[in-house]
């Protein structure tokens, strides 16, 4: 029994060995590769990412938005809360942004475009104009944002002002879309990276908290390694630099 207790620490030591070694070792977050995470999301969430890519926010603030979005609507323009007045992919409220708001709301803003309010490039037509247009809807917060959390809440707090927003699920959500397109996945974002710089961090859904940046973390959901790399979750084999940290399940 001493003996394969002892082979047991030889091979646990010779694991954290090879992940913090320069060309080896292992990777994190719970959706795998970033293959595997597009083929779990909507064209419309794919068309939302590109949207605001396009209008020149970072990978890891496009994919804030489109998290809180997923989380509010599944990104269906024709959605509506059950019972609720939340409608099209923001929730807007009926008798407010919806429908009533002076110079903000969708029915307005369509009536002035010519196009069906519950249009999906309207509606994201109009959660840009709402962005550029008041400041209250914080998109200098948003621009600010340097982690892909902070980008999360900047929109949750500004934008939505939900009431049960479940945090954690809009940070899932939008890690899982920064998987899936934030490393190269987009295919009209002119420069889609994952993330603002090598010391961007990223949310581990596995620890349920912000990871710095070349994190390695063993995900929950597959065994596998993963690595913080410029904001996003890479496969930590494909990765040459050493790891910061390691943290096994």
């Amino acid at each position: 029994m001493r003996s394969a207790s002892l082979a047991i620490v030889l091979s646990s030591a010779l694991l954290a060995a090879s992940l913090t070694g320069c060309g080896s070792a292992a990777t994190e977050e719970d959706d795998g590769t970033s293959s595997e995470a597009a083929q779990s999301l909507s064209s419309n969430e794919h068309t939302a990412y590109e949207y605001f890519i396009g209008k020149g926010l970072k990978p890891i603030q496009a994919a804030a938005i489109v998290g809180n979005l997923m989380q509010e609507s599944s990104v269906l323009p024709t959605s509506v809360q059950p019972g609720g007045p939340g409608r099209g992919i923001a929730q807007w409220s009926t008798g407010a942004r919806w429908d009533r708001t002076s110079h903000d709301n969708v029915h307005w803003y369509a009536t002035t475009k010519g196009e069906s309010a519950t249009s999906l490039s309207l509606q994201l037509d109009f959660i840009w104009y709402e962005l550029e247009n008041f400041s209250v809807y914080g998109l200098a917060r948003l621009r600010a944002s340097t982690t892909l959390s902070q980008a999360v809440v900047a929109f949750q707090n500004d934008f939505e002002v939900c009431g049960a927003c479940s945090q954690s699920a809009r940070i899932h959500d939008a890690q899982q879309v920064l998987n899936a397109y934030g490393s190269g996945g987009g295919t009209s974002s002119g420069g889609s990276t994952g993330g603002t710089g090598s010391g961007t961090g990223c949310f581990s859904s596995t620890l349920g908290k912000e990871m710095p940046a070349n994190a390695c973390v063993q995900s929950r959901s597959d065994k596998a390694w993963y690595q913080c790399s410029d904001g996003a979750w890479v496969d930590r084999w494909n990765d040459p630099t050493p790891c910061a940290a390691v943290y096994p399940l």
